[in-house]
């Protein structure tokens, strides 16, 4: 709590980011109070401009664009996180493992993560979801992006805990008995905490395009309210031509605020953990007192 503290004292680009992140999380709690179904069509009259009974309009599908908007910005928040979180974790068991075991393991671990670096992803993840069109759910979406997200920072991790190993305390717990586990997960681990942290928004941010790339293609389950799969009904109704703009702006300028929230996060946290602005910062600090 304290380091959150500093960080909205003492840096205007994380404040910034914090409050635009709380305001678009916010769509968890305000979905449940929706009126419609997440996926209900013809509910309200078709092609309304923007008024005070719907105040983003509403689309050629019958929904209302404002609920639709809060349902797909959940949607793709949920597959973000999911994609995020799962690959860290997997990137940091990976990276333990290989850093600290190194020999014969580390070398079959590092070839399988460099396969996984060196393949393409986007059109690997165009041709999975072209195989399973239609079938790619939330959870499948996050899964598959996951799945193809470990490798990159699994490499940063394992680099950490090689220079990690070699350290005094890394002795001094081995011989005072404890086991590989509590020394990974005790003495290591926390270590990787901070970088995770940061590592887990750009993580974020890459599978949120990524989602909105194939629903914008039509490869996932368009029923689902996405951001992406907002701009694919609204490409695909010809918002632009037609002029309804309230149809096809508001996705934009969400995934355009979430992006600009969540990169000013990434950025502000990868200053506060370098330790050279550490420095910075307790100079001034001791200067100003």
């Amino acid at each position: 709590m304290g380091v959150l503290k500093d960080l909205i004292r003492y840096d205007r680009r994380f404040l910034m980011g914090f409050v635009l992140c709380i305001l678009v999380f916010l769509t968890f709690p305000i979905s449940l109070f929706s009126p419609y179904d997440q996926a209900a069509r013809r509910v309200v009259p078709p092609n309304l401009a923007p008024s005070w009974e719907y105040p983003l309009g509403t689309n050629a599908l019958g929904q209302d664009i404002a609920w639709n908007l809060v349902f797909a910005l959940r949607n793709s928040l949920i597959i973000g996180l999911l994609a995020a979180v799962l690959s860290r974790v997997m990137a940091t068991l990976i990276g333990l493992i290989s850093g600290y075991l190194g020999g014969l393991t580390d070398r079959i671990v590092s070839t399988i993560t460099d396969s996984f670096i060196v393949i393409p992803r986007l059109p690997i993840l165009v041709f999975l979801s072209f195989v399973m069109r239609g079938r790619l759910g939330t959870i499948g979406i996050a899964l598959l992006l996951a799945f193809l997200d470990w490798a990159w920072p699994s490499k940063r991790y394992r680099s950490q805990v090689l220079s990690l190993r070699e350290r005094e305390f890394t002795e001094t717990a081995l011989f005072s008995g404890m086991s590989t586990f509590s020394v990974v997960t005790r003495e290591h681990l926390p270590f990787l905490v901070p970088y995770i942290m940061a590592d887990v928004i750009s993580g974020f941010l890459w599978a949120m395009g990524m989602e909105i790339t194939l629903s914008v293609l039509g490869l996932t389950s368009l029923s689902i309210p996405t951001i992406g799969t907002m701009i694919y009904w609204a490409n695909y109704y010809q918002a632009m031509l037609r002029g309804t703009w309230w149809w096809i702006g508001p996705p934009v300028v969400a995934s355009i605020a979430t992006v600009i929230a969540l990169y000013l996060l990434s950025v502000s946290l990868s200053e506060f953990l370098d330790p050279r602005t550490r420095l910075k910062r307790i100079k001034t600090r001791a200067e100003t007192s």
